[in-house]
C-alpha cells in the first residue's frame, strides 16, 4: 500500500509536470503581417527595424512571434489581416479606417535627401532650387508626386521616375520602388535631390553621408488643399480585436525607451507627439 501511495505521488507530480510544460509550449503565438522583402521596414532575414519592434511587442505580450509574409503591399490587409492569417500589422497610420490602430509610438514625416558639396539649400517647396534642378527622385502616388506636380515639375521628372523602375507598368501589378535605389540615386550624382518618407530613406542616408530636411507640414496643391506630410505611426489589429488593441497599448506604454531606441538607432527623423495633424485619414507610407 505504501509503495502504491508513493507511486501514485510520483505520478501526480509527473503529471503536474507535463501539465507545466505543457502550458509554457501551448502559449498563442503573436502572428504579425510582415512584408518579405520591404527593407528597411521588414525582410525575411529580420534586418528591418519593424522586425525588430515586432519582437519587442512580443516580449511585451509573453508572446512567440511568428511572420507570416506578404509580398504585396496592395492587398496584405485584406488578404492576411481581415482572414484571420495573422493578427498585427507593425507601422500602420494611425487612424487606418481598415483596423483598429494602437496609440501612435512615433511621428515622422516626408524629407528631401540631397548631397552636402552640392550646396543647394532645400527647406521647403517653395525653395528656389526646385526649380532649377535636373532631376528629383520620387514615388508616384505620394506626397512628393502632388508637390512636384504643384510646382510644375512633373513632366520634366516622368520618364525619369518610371526609369527607377525599369519601366515596369503599374497597371494590375505591384511595382515597388525601393528607397535604398532612390537614396542612391541621389548619392552617384544621377539626381541631385529625392523626396521620400523619413523613416523609409533614414538609414541610407546615413550610410551613404547625405543631407536630410524634414519637409514642413504646410504645404497645400494648386486648388488649396492641404496636403500632409508628416504623419503618426501606430500598430494595427484586425477590427473587433478590442482585447488585443488594448494589450498592445499597454505593450507600447511599457517599452517606450527600447522602442524610441530602435528609431534612434534607425536614423528616423522623429517629430512631437503632439503636433497638431493636418488631416486624419492615411496613406501608404510604404510608397515612401
Amino acid at each position: 500500500m505504501r509503495m502504491n501511495r508513493i507511486a501514485a505521488a510520483g505520478w501526480a507530480a509527473y503529471l503536474a509536470v507535463v501539465g507545466c510544460v505543457q502550458a509554457a509550449t501551448s502559449v498563442e503565438p503573436l502572428k504579425v503581417c510582415s512584408a518579405e522583402n520591404e527593407m528597411p521596414y521588414s525582410d525575411k532575414a529580420g534586418e528591418g527595424f519593424e522586425n525588430k519592434l515586432a519582437e519587442l511587442l512580443g516580449k511585451g505580450l509573453g508572446r512567440p512571434v511568428e511572420n507570416v509574409w506578404w509580398t504585396d503591399a496592395r492587398y496584405f490587409v485584406r488578404d492576411y489581416l481581415d482572414r484571420g492569417l495573422c493578427d498585427v500589422v507593425i507601422g500602420v497610420d494611425a487612424g487606418d479606417p481598415r483596423m483598429l490602430t494602437s496609440t501612435p509610438y512615433y511621428r515622422s514625416g516626408y524629407v528631401f535627401v540631397y548631397r552636402k558639396d552640392t550646396g543647394l539649400s532645400i527647406q521647403d517647396w517653395n525653395s528656389a532650387a526646385l526649380k532649377t534642378v535636373k532631376r528629383i527622385a520620387f514615388m508616384p502616388d505620394t506626397p512628393a508626386e502632388t508637390m512636384i506636380r504643384t510646382i510644375g515639375r512633373y513632366n520634366d521628372m516622368f520618364n525619369y521616375m518610371h526609369s527607377l523602375v525599369g519601366f515596369k507598368s503599374r497597371r494590375n501589378q505591384y511595382v515597388r520602388y525601393d528607397p535604398a535605389k532612390l537614396v542612391a540615386e541621389v548619392a552617384d550624382g544621377n539626381a541631385e535631390v529625392a523626396v521620400l518618407w523619413g523613416p523609409a530613406a533614414a538609414r541610407y542616408v546615413r550610410g551613404a553621408g547625405l543631407a536630410m530636411t524634414v519637409i514642413p507640414d504646410d504645404n497645400r496643391r494648386s486648388d488649396g488643399e492641404k496636403v500632409p506630410h508628416h504623419y503618426s505611426t501606430s500598430v494595427g489589429v484586425r477590427k473587433g480585436e478590442e482585447a488585443l488593441l488594448k494589450q498592445i497599448d499597454q505593450v507600447l506604454a511599457r517599452f517606450g525607451k527600447e522602442v524610441n531606441a530602435v528609431l534612434e538607432a534607425e536614423g528616423i527623423p522623429l517629430l512631437p507627439m503632439d503636433e497638431k495633424p493636418a488631416r486624419t485619414a492615411s496613406h501608404d507610407r510604404r510608397k515612401g
